[in-house]
């Protein structure tokens, strides 16, 4: 459901580009978010908090507020999730790729981005990162509390949405990155659904110039190093191609993996053997962050 919205709203878009040739931009049709939530943790037997982030808004009262879920991890935490989602619905539907982590010790937050489930505002690209970025802190102030590691993990827009919020903080206690089936920049996959059909093709070029300037994973992916870095990709994702990872592993630097397998988009965590290299991923990476703290001084006589 979410693929099929994703590519609905791209079209759209260009649909709308194709009918007013003087639009400048059509950033609004990136989202296509949901208010109600569908669900919530405790409908698949999992303990949750309500967390709200509120931050300033400029020209209006009060405070524009956030949503989103705390999953306590079941017995002694490990480490944290950060989880960003794509573009459609909301935290409600995207909980399917993340709710299986605290069993194993994982913590999980999860956001929604401002006009998404019960966040407030208008969603816009550089409205979301900023969002991401208040969720950021957040979860370094606890993982500073309870002196654990934390992993950022964006799918799909979220991968955009985290790989640049992590550009606008510094967190100690920030263990690795997963960026799963993102795009390296707005242009090219803008691009390349207009060439998949024939109304659109020739709007290729102004499809892509309609897209937000400043925030393309391709400019922000070798900047996450020295952190671990996993980028997945099924080989067979209809809504953003193969080549798109291919882009951003050849620009990360190391230490970096490649996670490919045959599926589409966002399926990921469908499969026992993708779960279990996610845990992998977290396990290793969170004995590197033990490995590299100050070791405490002994005590003095």
């Amino acid at each position: 459901m979410r693929r099929n919205k994703t590519k609905r709203a791209l079209l759209v878009c260009l649909f709308a580009l194709c009918l007013t040739p003087a639009l400048v931009g059509c950033e609004a049709m990136l989202f296509y978010p949901q208010k109600t939530l569908l669900r919530t943790p405790a409908d698949v037997g999992l303990h949750y908090s309500d967390v709200t982030f509120e931050h300033p808004t400029e020209g209006q009262e009060g405070a524009l507020k956030i949503h989103g879920w705390w999953l306590p991890a079941r017995g002694e935490p490990q480490a944290t999730v950060l989880f960003a989602h794509g573009n459609a619905e909301n935290i409600s539907t995207h909980l399917a790729s993340v709710y299986w982590l605290p069993q194993y010790g994982i913590n999980v937050m999860l956001v929604d981005y401002r006009g998404y489930g019960l966040s407030e505002g208008v969603p816009s690209v550089a409205g979301a990162v900023s969002d991401m970025t208040l969720a950021v802190a957040d979860v370094e102030a606890r993982s500073a509390t309870t002196d654990t590691p934390w992993f950022a993990l964006g799918q799909s827009l979220g991968a955009s949405i985290i790989g640049n919020a992590l550009q606008e903080s510094e967190s100690s206690h920030l263990a690795g990155v997963i960026l799963d089936a993102g795009f390296a920049e707005f242009s090219q996959v803008a691009a390349e659904v207009a060439a998949r059909h024939w109304l659109t093709w020739l709007f290729q070029y102004p499809a892509a110039r309609a897209m937000p300037d400043g925030f393309d994973l391709i400019d922000r992916v070798a900047d996450l190093s020295p952190l671990p870095l996993l980028l997945i990709h099924g080989r067979s994702d209809p809504v953003i191609g193969y080549q798109h990872v291919e882009r951003l592993y050849q620009r990360a630097q190391q230490p970096k993996q490649l996670l490919s397998y045959d599926g589409g988009h966002i399926e990921t965590f469908n499969s026992p053997d993708n779960r279990q290299a996610l845990l992998d991923f977290i396990h290793r990476g969170a004995e590197r962050w033990k490995d590299r703290q100050p070791v405490a001084a002994p005590a003095g006589d």
